[in-house]
């Protein structure tokens, strides 16, 4: 017989390994990705005080309902990120893709922001 593949504990799983060797501190935050089936979110966060700096997704009021989750909305997230984080004072983040795959809205994601001014 087949065995099943659960992709949710596979994506879980690498998500662990890369958070061993990524954390977000003062200087270097960490800008982590989680995308769903309709939306994508991104979230500089600060692990050693374990605070979220700057928090954007498809559902804030300046993107909801112009987009749906495409890499172009995925895009616009990337730069209202990049946006928030400089009004802040936040130029350098390390980047969590949360273990999924850098291609398509991830990769969008971190172009759109880099494009906004962030630098990882």
């Amino acid at each position: 017989m087949y065995k099943r593949i659960d992709r949710k504990a596979i994506r879980t799983k690498k998500h662990l390994r890369i958070r061993k060797k990524i954390t977000g501190t003062a200087e270097f935050p960490r800008l982590a990705v989680y995308r769903s089936a309709k939306h994508i979110y991104a979230q500089i966060i600060d692990d050693q005080k374990g605070v979220t700096l700057v928090a954007a997704s498809t559902l804030d009021p300046d993107l909801k309902g112009q987009f749906g989750g495409n890499k172009e909305a995925a895009k616009k997230v990337g730069m209202l990120t990049a946006q928030k984080a400089l009004a802040k004072g936040i130029k350098n983040v390390v980047f969590d893709r949360g273990g999924l795959i850098y291609h398509g809205r991830i990769a969008a994601l971190a172009e759109g922001a880099r494009e906004g001014g962030l630098e990882f």
